[in-house]
C-alpha cells in the first residue's frame, strides 16, 4: 500500500483492505498519534462535502499533519479557467498526498496518473467512493462480527450512488446476499449485476421492501441525489420513493443495523435515531479511524 493511490476499491486487494480494517481498530483505541509530523496533505474538494472533508481533516490533525487545499473550487484558480491537469501538477509539488473530490467520473484516476504523489479518491461523480466503502466495511464488521454470509439491503438511488457501487464491489468479495430496492428509474446498473452473476452471488431486485425487511442484517439507505439528475422531472418523481420509519423495524433481526453514507434528506425519519439499530452517526465517526489507517498506510508511517 506504500505510495499507492486509492481511486477504486479494487485498487487494494481484499487482504490489504482487511489490514486497513485491523489498523483502524488500533486508531479507534488510540486516535491521537504524531505520525504525520512534517507531512503536508492537500484536500482538494471541487464539490461540496461535510463528513468526508471534515473526517479527513480530523484524521490528519489527530496524526499531527498539516492541511492545505480548498473546500470550494470557487476559491481556486478553476474559476480562472485552470484545468484539472494543471491544478494537480502544481499541487502535487506542494504536498505528500492529495485527497480529492470532483464531480466528474474518472477525474480521480486521471489525477492519480499525472500526480507525483499518491491520490485518494474522496468521490468522483457517480463512480466511486472507496474510503466511504472501507468505513462501511468497518461498520459492518464491528456490528456483525463478520463480513461473510450476510444479507445486505441497499435502498434508494442505486443508479447514481457512488457509495453503493463501491460497497457492492467490496462486499462481492464475501458471500453476500444482495437485495436491491429502488424505483425503476434508479435501478442498479447492469454492469454491477453482471459482476455478481460472474461470482455466483445471489441478488434480488424489488420496488418495495416492507414485506421482506425481516431478512436483513444490514439496511443501507441512500438519498436520491438531486445533483446527479439532468432531468428535474425525473428527480421530482423519485425523490420520496423510500422512507424508513421506526415502526417498520419492529419485527426485524436483533443484529440488524441501519447504515447511511449521509447526508440524509427525508429517507430516514428522525424517530429512527433513537432505535439501537440505527448506526449511521457512529458509522460517520468510524470514518476518522479508517481514514487515519488509509493515510498512514499509504505514507508508511505506522
Amino acid at each position: 500500500m506504500k505510495n499507492k493511490s486509492l481511486v477504486s476499491i479494487t485498487d487494494f486487494s481484499k487482504s490489504e483492505y482487511m489490514k486497513i480494517l485491523s489498523l483502524a481498530e488500533e486508531y479507534e483505541r488510540k486516535p491521537v498519534r504524531n505520525l504525520l509530523t512534517g507531512k503536508v496533505i492537500a484536500n482538494l474538494f471541487f464539490e461540496p462535502s461535510t463528513r468526508t472533508r471534515l473526517s479527513f481533516e480530523s484524521a490528519i490533525n489527530k496524526m499531527g499533519g498539516r492541511i492545505i487545499g480548498f473546500s470550494d473550487s470557487g476559491s481556486s484558480s478553476v474559476t480562472k479557467g485552470e484545468t484539472l491537469y494543471d491544478t494537480i501538477k502544481i499541487v502535487s509539488n506542494y504536498c505528500d498526498l492529495i485527497v480529492m473530490r470532483h464531480p466528474l467520473e474518472g477525474s480521480a484516476r486521471f489525477a492519480s496518473e499525472i500526480s507525483s504523489v499518491p491520490v485518494i479518491n474522496a468521490g468522483d461523480g457517480a463512480n466511486q467512493h472507496p474510503t466511504q466503502t472501507l468505513l462501511d466495511l468497518y461498520s459492518i464488521k464491528k456490528t456483525q462480527g463478520k463480513l461473510d454470509n450476510l444479507t445486505l439491503f441497499i435502498v434508494g438511488d442505486l443508479k447514481y450512488g457512488r457509495t453503493v457501487h463501491s460497497l457492492l464491489m467490496a462486499m462481492s468479495q464475501f458471500n453476500t446476499t444482495f437485495h436491491f430496492i429502488s424505483p425503476e428509474e434508479l435501478k442498479m446498473p447492469e454492469e454491477y449485476k453482471i459482476l455478481l452473476r460472474s461470482l455466483g452471488l445471489k441478488y434480488h431486485e424489488h420496488k418495495d421492501f416492507t414485506d421482506i425487511i425481516a431478512e436483513a442484517d444490514i439496511i443501507y439507505m441512500t438519498r436520491v441525489q438531486k445533483e446527479r439528475f439532468s432531468d428535474p422531472i425525473e428527480y421530482e418523481r423519485t425523490k420520496n420513493a423510500y422512507v424508513l420509519k421506526n415502526k417498520m423495524l419492529t419485527n426485524t433481526k436483533e443484529n440488524l443495523k441501519i447504515l447511511h453514507p449521509l447526508p440524509r434528506v427525508n429517507e430516514i425519519e428522525q424517530d429512527v435515531d433513537i432505535n439501537p439499530k440505527a448506526y449511521y452517526f457512529t458509522q460517520a465517526l468510524n470514518g476518522v479511524f479508517i481514514r487515519q489507517a488509509i493515510i498512514s498506510s499509504i505514507l508508511d508511517v505506522n
